[in-house]
This record gives C-alpha cells, structure tokens and sequence, in this order.
C-alpha cells in the first residue's frame, strides 16, 4: 500500500469532515481564528499539486528536499509527494549549515520545494543544490528557472495513478546528528502503514479524536487516520521557544484530545497550567518523545489532564515506536525507584517490537551468532527488531554495517541506548551508549549517575562526563547547571559530592563542574550534549 491511498480512504469516508486546521490570528476574547481544508478538499489539493509536479517532469523514484512551514500545504505537498512515488527528503535546518549543506548533497535531489529564504540563500551554496532540476517555491516571487506552489495548486486535480510497492523507499529522514554525523534514515511505504496502525492502536485513537502536532511529521500520521489536525501557533524548529499560553489556546479552541512533540514544549505548558490554575479536560493522550521526561512534568498534568495523562513513547527515527508506558503509571510505581539511580522506565515492548540486551561493544556485529544477549536485570545495549524497524541509512553502507545485526533475512537494529529489561518485561533507558563512562571498576551510565544529584533542590540538570586525567581509564566526572546560578558555591560542591559517595554507582566522582546553560540537541531542544560537556570539562574551561 502506498502511504498516500489512506489519505483517498480517509476523503471517500469523510469528505466534508475537517482534516486541517492552521491559526491565522487571535481575537479579542484570546482565541484564534482558524483557516481549514476538510479531506476532499486536502486530496483535490494533494491531487492538483501531484499533477504540478507530474508536468515539471518529476517521477517515482526522484527525490525532493521539502523545506516548508508548518500549515495547510505541508501535508498536501508531502502526500502528493507520496502519491507519485517521488520520495520526500525531511533535513532539520537546526543541525547547521555545514551538515544541512552535506545532507543536500548526499541525497542528489531532484526538486527542492522550500520557502522563500531557502531560495535565496541557495544562490550562494549552489554546490549542494547542483543535482537539483525543479525549483518550487511557497512564496509569491519567482524568477527564471522556478515554480510556485501556487499555480501548482491551479492544476486540476484529477486522480494520480502510480504503482507503488509497500517496499519501495516512501522518504528519508535525517537524524539530527546530535551523537554524530547526520544519517538519512530510510522509510519505506510499509513502515509508515504498520507505524499509522500502531499508534492508532496504542491510543486507542479514532476520527473522532483531534490533534494539535507539535511535531509536524505527526500530522500526517493523524490524517490518514481520520483525525482533524490542528497546527499549533509555534515553530517547531525551536520547541523550547514555544509560547505556553499560545499552545494551550490551540488546545482549549479545538478541544483538542491528542497533543504530541518535544518534552521541551509540555515542560512549559504543565509548569504555565499549574501556575494558572488552568485544566485541560479535552485532552486524553499528552504525548512526550525525543528525550527522558523528569518526574515533575508527570506530577504537573497529573492535575492539569482530568479526563486523561501523559505518555512517553520510547523509540529512535530508525525505530518507532519501540515501548509505551503512562505517567500514570510511572508516578505510581517506577519514579521513586529512578530517584534512586534505576533508570527510566519506558514501558513494556510493543507486541509487535522484538527487545533484546546485548553485550557492549562498539565494534561492528555483523550476526547475531557474533552476540551475547545478557540476562534479566543486566544493564547491556538495547536492540530491537519488528515491522517498524528501517533496514539502512541512504548512501551509508558505514553506518548502516555499524547499526544492523543480521539473522537471515531477519535483522535487529542496534539503537544506540544502555538499559535492561526487569522482571516483569519491562524496558529501563539508562542513558546514550556514547555517554557512558568506564572507569577501571565500573560501568557508569549517564542517567542512573544523574538521577542522584538531580534531586537536590537547587539542581536544575546533571550531566555524568567521562574525562582522561593522564590514565587508561576514564575519570567520571560530574557538570551541573543550577536553577539559580548565583547560587554556586564550594559548599554545593561538597553537598553534591557527599552525595555521590552515598551510592556504589556514583562513588567514584570527586570532581564537580558548574556550567549556566548546558548545550542541547537541536531538534528536540532537550537532549543534553554530554560529549561537548566533557570537552570543556577537559579542556578545564569549565568553573
């Protein structure tokens, strides 16, 4: 099936039904105004835009490198894309310029179909975009050599037959490089049925639900269920930056009931609810990926979300969804167990997601007869395999050989995460693989080491450094960004490293930085940058 065939199923079944929303200003009340398209309208104008492209001479297999806001034409443009097997080339423009650039460049797209501004600085970076043969802009202004999606859109919109196998490529999605080079992940047309089906399923959502997507790419999953998308009043690219109170007028407007993107967003709506004394009775599912979610989120929608609760989907771009677990059920059973250097429990495997934990090693394991699964309880690297799991990187046979463990014809994926699975088969995070310190005695994980100082009240986030003082071995080391900054002081220090000697996994810190804004990932502006941190811890510019 090609992912493009629900979206046609979805406007035979509900044609006059609302698919999607986009804010276009507020009034005077606080609400917002909304411009939409229902689903007949969304495929005629997914149609009109297939057929534009069709005649600029784009056909299945091409790619194009897709630059386009959040709103109306994101998801027609993309599933037009899908519908002529031209695969849709996603790169997140916060992983910088000379990654972006390399990303471009790998890929040889065929179209670029991008805002103004990507337009005009492609004049002055024309080696990454040299492959490119069709120049589609979302603005008004062109010039020689360049479409408008506007006048794509007059195109009649008449019915896009193309065959395409399940199998075939659908799009590539580049990491965001936050532990090293940015790959091209590859999604074929049956992983994005089975990851519609399973979210769909986890949820328990229908085409009654309505969603407000603070991750784009989320939207077009929610469609081809059925559901009405709400884009929200905020830029994706900087979900830190989201305005709460914007973000829950989206929701209280749209009776919102699934709401979804980057912990960095919800920290701040939770935190402006609870100050506002303000509930969210519509929502049923608020849900949080990307990045552990802290304790404290969980106990602010505990009030905030009457009618439902949040979630934490663990999964990776090459691996979605792998487990699911509730706030519900954190709070009442694992929270206290993390506070105590566990982990982060992550929920129980997905029926339809294979987990097993391997023994570490950052060598390439090519079989599974090269493996050793550890026992119930060890702490190990997480790997997993399932219908939802993508076979290779684009153009990276390095990376791909590096992440794939092959049994036949089966493979298993290896995530890049350190946990271990508990007694009761449930999955615990402790912490990225290229975070971990080994020191002669121990293994030490990032976020069972950090657990421990994050608990102390003047701790706003922790980071466990793996630094070389001169030995074989690395010295575990620990940075800490305070709540208030003018709060440091040598007597912290010591209060932090009493607290370390308290507990066998954190015994052997005895260095203690301080750093005011620890540096974070760029797509979901959470993520610590541990390896970065242990450069300034090393370099000593660190106070």
């Amino acid at each position: 099936m090609n992912i493009a065939d629900l979206l046609v199923k979805r406007a035979n079944e509900l044609p006059n039904k609302v698919a999607i929303k986009a804010p276009i200003n507020r009034i005077k009340n606080g609400s917002y105004t909304y411009k939409s398209k229902t689903f007949k309208e969304l495929l005629d104008t997914t149609r009109s835009i297939a057929n534009g492209l069709h005649s600029k001479g784009l056909i299945a297999g091409d790619k194009a490198v897709v630059f386009v806001k959040p709103g109306l034409d994101f998801p027609a443009i993309t599933f037009a894309l899908f519908s002529l097997g031209i695969v849709p080339v996603f790169i997140d423009p916060g992983m910088g310029k000379e990654n972006l650039l390399r990303s471009i460049k790998q890929v040889q797209p065929k179209a670029l179909i991008a805002v103004p501004i990507v337009h005009f600085l492609r004049l002055f970076k024309r080696d990454a975009f040299k492959s490119v043969k069709c120049f589609i802009t979302t603005g008004a202004l062109t010039w020689p050599g360049m479409s408008s999606m506007k006048n794509l859109k007059k195109m009649p919109p008449k019915e896009v037959q193309t065959k395409i196998d399940e199998k075939e490529l659908a799009a590539i999605l580049f990491t965001s490089g936050g532990t090293g080079i940015p790959k091209g992940v590859e999604y074929t047309h049956k992983i994005f049925t089975k990851q519609t089906e399973l979210l769909q399923n986890i949820f328990s959502l229908t085409n009654e639900d309505i969603d407000i997507p603070g991750f784009p790419l989320f939207a077009l999953f929610t469609i081809a269920m059925g559901m009405t998308s709400c884009i929200p009043d905020m830029d994706p690219s900087k979900p830190a930056t989201a305005d709460p109170e914007k973000l829950v007028q989206n929701i209280i407007d749209n009776k919102a009931t699934f709401v979804a993107g980057s912990p960095a967003i919800w920290d701040k709506v939770g935190s402006y609810c609870k100050e506002k004394n303000i509930t969210l009775p519509s929502v049923k599912y608020l849900v949080m990926f990307g990045a552990p979610v802290s304790k404290e989120v969980h106990l602010n929608f505990s009030s905030v979300l009457t009618n439902g609760t949040t979630y934490t989907p663990y999964g990776a771009t090459e691996s979605l969804p792998v487990a699911n677990i509730s706030g519900k059920y954190l709070l009442e059973n694992t929270v206290d167990k993390s506070a105590k250097g566990l982990g982060t429990c992550v929920g129980k495997p997905i029926p339809s997601m294979n987990v097993a934990i391997i023994s570490i090693t950052d060598e390439v394991i090519s079989t599974t007869k090269e493996m050793k699964i550890l026992p119930t309880g060890e702490i190990g690297e997480i790997i997993v395999q399932g219908d939802t799991v993508t076979r290779s990187y684009f153009e990276m046979p390095i990376k791909t050989k590096e992440a794939k463990i092959y049994d036949g014809d089966v493979f298993w994926h290896r995530i890049g995460d350190l946990g271990y699975l508990d007694e009761q088969g449930y999955l615990w995070f402790c912490g990225r693989k290229t975070h971990r310190v080994e020191t002669e005695d121990q293994l030490m994980s990032s976020i069972q080491c950090e657990a421990i100082f994050n608990e102390h009240n003047l701790v706003e986030k922790s980071a466990l450094v793996g630094v070389y003082r001169g030995n074989n071995y690395q010295t575990p080391e620990l940075v800490v960004q305070l709540k208030d900054p003018t709060k440091k002081s040598k007597r912290l220090k010591d209060e932090l490293l009493k607290m370390a000697s308290a507990h066998p996994h954190t015994s052997e810190i005895k260095s203690i930085w301080y750093h005011d804004q620890f540096p974070v990932d760029v797509r979901h502006n959470i993520k610590i940058d541990r390896l970065k941190l242990r450069d300034l811890a090393e370099s000593g510019d660190l106070s």
